[in-house]
Parts: structure tokens; sequence; C-alpha cells
């Protein structure tokens, strides 16, 4: 990949995207509040269930700044929160090994909730965790993963839970601010982002713990919740506390289970997320967390967050900015409580990462898109190979060139490539024809370029492996393609003699045209022909009918061949079916 050593060239490229914009905001808020020590940003995560392409928003946002200021040569740490101390709130649709008799789990800790039929991890949390963690390998994500669970009950937050105690009436008043106040229904916009609707901010969602309630009961404010004794969910109301022996009593609204304990000794319980997410701020010094929508709403945990942090636990507000929804082409919204949701590993199936990282890279946390399974994965693979061009000739735009960047590699290496990327579009209709058979695909592959020829399937992989995948697992069984094994006599027989002209002149120039260029040029070239017209005359030299002719022609070719009026770019087609084939479906 083609870099400009040019010091004012790197400038422009850095003040150009929203990465380095942030990056240049957080290393000055970073040396403002803690000079000299690593730069932290942070994620959060409840692997309440399959973790999808949304959640990966919370991830990819502060792994990006993360890994420009890395670049920068600034020391940084990339937290991810595991809430997997969040209450279990329902079993998600579609989870296979699970069915209605996980709801009985509901309100214990995920960590406490067992691990769907079948899995090879301790619990629920685990199982869906690690899903993720492996998608985040082959992303390149680095990241300090720190279990909730852990830390909670190991007693690691039992200072700032017995502060939380001592201000509970702090914490109170500044909630109140917000409970007192209508809720109009309506959720904060940002510059360039559309509305979103209820489905979105469920899609959107980032933690479980997001619509948790604050702490307040009948018996008073407490911020801290414990799991109960007997059932060991959070269905509990502490019912008194002493500040000074730190002695607290809780019953169980459940099972009717009371129990008095000491909680500078007991570590069988949470604080309220609206409480629990500012003092990790405090905690851990997080100088950038984004969040999203569910979370940046007016009287919401981050905007609370900001007051809790900075009056009770002596911190500040991270940097935040709010991330809008991701979407999947075909599917109307994205969340984890429905079934079928694609995950990053589902995602990685049919793209390489580098593609993967270059849709959250070019597109600025507040701006939606969408993320294709169905055919615009093609259009996608094209348009990132014409960046890729531009990138090594040096003709791409500052922020494309430095999304292009961002995408193919993290600080100090690049992520592996597919050394001879082929066209995506080209290898998902080989994949189609030859239904994975590696022989055929070789010799299809083989013959595209004949000056050029592919002679080892591992010089066009991992790409043809996703492209591969794609074919089988996401286009519809009709939409595949199936070239006949016999000649449809009959329609040959009643073709009229312009078409009986158009199949000869194609039969006569395949030998001599026998590559992905020739045939282009070829079936291109027949209706120019047939019109008078030389093959290779422009499109400005031909009259507008002739694109009508070689729809005709195309259309003429697919049902001869496949049965259909569309299918693959025929040149690939031909290239797949093979020349004596072709000559045998298509002679009368």
């Amino acid at each position: 990949m083609a870099q400009s050593t040019s010091t004012d060239t790197q400038e422009t490229v850095e003040h150009t995207d929203w990465v380095s914009r942030y990056a240049d905001d957080v290393i000055a808020e970073s040396e403002r509040r803690a000079p000299g020590k690593p730069v932290v940003v942070a994620s959060g995560l409840s692997p309440s269930g399959p973790i999808h392409l949304g959640n990966l928003r919370e991830v990819m946002t502060p792994h990006l700044v993360a890994d420009e200021i890395r670049r920068r040569g600034h020391s940084v740490r990339h937290l991810i929160s595991w809430d997997d101390y969040d209450r279990y709130r329902k079993v998600p649709n579609g989870v296979p090994g699970t069915d209605a008799s996980w709801a009985e789990h509901i309100g214990k800790p995920l960590t406490s909730v067992p691990a769907p039929a079948g899995s090879a991890y301790p619990n629920w949390a685990e199982h869906f965790k690690a899903a993720m963690v492996a998608a985040l390998a082959d992303l390149g994500v680095e990241f300090d993963g720190i279990s909730q669970t852990a830390q909670y009950t190991s007693g690691t937050y039992r200072e700032q839970i017995l502060h939380a105690m001592k201000h509970r009436g702090d914490i109170d008043a500044i909630l109140d601010q917000y409970r007192t106040k209508k809720d109009t229904g309506k959720k904060p916009q940002q510059k360039n982002q559309k509305p979103v609707d209820e489905a979105e901010l469920e899609a959107a969602e980032g933690s479980g713990a997001a619509d948790e309630d604050d702490g307040s009961s009948g018996a008073g404010y407490y911020p801290y919740k414990p799991f109960c004794g007997e059932c060991g969910k959070d269905l509990t109301t502490v019912t008194s506390y002493d500040d000074d022996t730190t002695e607290l009593s809780y019953t169980c609204t459940l099972d009717g289970f009371t129990e008095t304990v000491l909680l500078s000794e007991f570590n069988r319980g949470k604080l309220v997320w609206k409480v629990d997410w500012p003092m990790r701020w405090a905690y851990e010094g997080v100088i950038f967390e984004p969040s999203g929508v569910d979370h940046s709403s007016p009287g919401s945990s981050f905007q609370v967050g900001g007051q809790i942090v900075d009056r009770i636990f002596g911190g500040k507000q991270p940097i935040g900015p709010m991330y809008a929804f991701v979407g999947i082409s075909g599917m109307a919204k994205m969340s984890s409580s429905k079934g079928g949701v694609p995950t990053p590993g589902d995602a990685l199936q049919i793209m390489e990462p580098q593609i993967l990282r270059w849709l959250y890279a070019r597109r600025r946390p507040n701006q939606s898109f969408k993320i294709a399974f169905d055919q615009e994965i093609q259009r996608l693979y094209d348009e990132w190979d014409k960046l890729s061009g531009k990138v090594a000739d040096g003709s791409a735009l500052p922020a494309d060139a430095a999304a292009h960047t961002r995408a193919v590699g993290v600080a100090g290496r690049e992520l592996p490539r597919t050394p001879r990327p082929l066209p995506y579009r080209t290898l998902a209709s080989v994949a189609d024809v030859t239904a994975g058979d590696t022989e055929q695909t070789l010799r299809i592959l083989s013959e595209l370029d004949p000056e050029n020829p592919v002679t080892d399937l591992v010089t066009v992989r991992p790409r043809l492996d996703k492209a591969e995948t794609w074919i089988t697992k996401y286009v519809p069984a009709e939409s595949r393609t199936i070239v006949r094994t016999e000649p449809d006599t009959e329609a040959l027989a009643a073709l009229d003699e312009a078409s009986r002209a158009s199949i000869r002149l194609l039969l006569d120039g395949l030998d001599s045209h026998w590559s992905l260029d020739g045939l282009t040029h070829l079936v291109y070239g027949v209706p120019k022909v047939q019109a008078g017209f030389p093959a290779d005359a422009t499109p400005k030299e031909l009259p507008a009918e002739i694109k009508g002719a070689q729809r005709t022609f195309f259309a003429l070719l697919y049902d001869l061949l496949v049965g259909r009026d569309t299918g693959p770019r025929l040149p690939t087609l031909l290239l797949a079916v093979g020349a004596d084939r072709v000559r045998k479906l298509l002679s009368a």
C-alpha cells in the first residue's frame, strides 16, 4: 500500500476523519486529568445473549480512537467491562439449546445462569462472551477485559459501595431532579442523524442494565441491590442500613427470605446501574467511552452519571459520543432479544475483517449504517476494491485513505489479507456454479486471466471462502444458479434466425476470447456486430437501441444455459460452464 511521506499530507489526513479528531480531544483531556499515565478508553458489553453487530459499535468506536492514540506513540488501555453481573432479564428468542425453562433464572446474575445445553462454557455469560472474544481477535481489537462478577464478588469495589451508601441521600437528590421531569418521549438528535424509533433504541442497546431501576423503594433510597441468599435473584428490597456499622437488612420479595449482613464484608450484590457506571468511570479513570441512544436520552444513565461521578465519586465524565443504529440489509431492525440476529462472528464468515472494520471506521459514530448480508455485499466489495486501488495510486481523498488505513491494520501490524483479491462478485458466481468443487473452482479461476493465471486457491483465500459461505448461507435457494445438464432442444428449435445468428457469433468467438476480459468483450460485442457496428465501438458511437439488444441477447443466453432470464455475470458464467459444455447447450 502506497503511503505519502509528506508531513503536510499526514497532518491533513489526521484532521479530516472523525477518529483523529476524537484522538486529539482524548489525548488533550488525558494530559489534563492524568498526565504521564496511560490513556484509558472503555466499552461495556452485557453477555445477556448473542452480542450483535450493533453492540460491536460499542467496541469499535473506542478501539479506533485507542488505535490512533497508540499510532501516535502514546500508551493506551482499552477496557471492556463485561457486565456479566447484570441481572438475567429474559430468555432471548432463537438461542439453540434453550427453552422456556430458562425463565426460572430471571433475576440472577448472568454468571449464575446455566449456559445453553451443549455449551462448552460454565455459564450463560461465558458462553456468549466467548464468541465475541473470538471475533474481536479476528478484527485485531486489543483490550483488557474486566469481569464485573469478579470485581464485585472479590470486594474490589467495597470502598466505592460503602461511599455510595453513605451518600445515598445526595445520589437520591440528583436522581430526583430527573424523576420529577415529565418524559416527553423525545430522544436527543445529533447533526446528520435521522430520527430513531423505539425499535432502533432497542437495537442499539449496549448494556442489559440500561433500563434497571435506580434504587428507589418504599423503604427509602439505597443505591445497592443484594442478590437473595435463598433464591439468588435480585428481587430484593433493602429495608435498613447503618452507616456506622455497615449493617444492611433486606427482604426478598419473591420468597420472603430476609437477611442482615455487614456490607463491609458482604460481596453478593451490586450498585444499581445509574450509580455503578459513574463509579467505574472514577475507579478506572476513563477518558473516552461512547454510549448508545438508550443511554443518552435526557435523564438517562449517561447524563445522570455525569453529575454522580463529579459530586459523589470525585471523578469526571468521559468524553462520550452517542453512537447511532447499525442495521442489516434486508432486516427491519436488529435486537439481541430477537432470534437470528447477526453477530460479528456471522459477519466475519462472509466478509474479511478489513471490510467489517472499514464499515465502522468510515462513518462517524452518530451516523447510522447497514451491514450487508444480501446482494449488497457484492457492491460493498466493489467499493472497497476501488478504494484500495485509489489508495495504492495516491488518488484517494484524505479521509477515505485514513479509513482504509484503519481498516487494513492496527498500530504496528497489518491484518492478514487475501494475497490476490479477485472481485467478490466473481468469486461468488464461481462458488454458485461449482457448488464448492475445488477442482472446478481452480479451473475457472485459472482461466480468468490466462496471462496471470491463478495456480493455487491459497492465493485467493480467505476471500474465496467468505464468498462461498455467503452463497451457501445467505443466497436463497431459488436464486442459486443451476446449469442445464442437457440442451433445451425445444427452445433452440423455436429460435428465429436473428437469435441463431447471435449464438453462432458467440460460439465462433469462444476460443479466441477465452478469458474474463475476452468473454466480456465478446458477449457485449455480438449485438453490436449484428447491428453493423464494430465489436469495440464505444457507447457514444452506438444508438440507444443497442443496450436493449444486449439485454435481449443476455436473457437468451441465460435461458438456454440456466433456465432463467438472469444469473451471474455472463463472462464468469461462460468460464464456469466451460467451452465444450457451452457449445453443447447452445447448439441446436
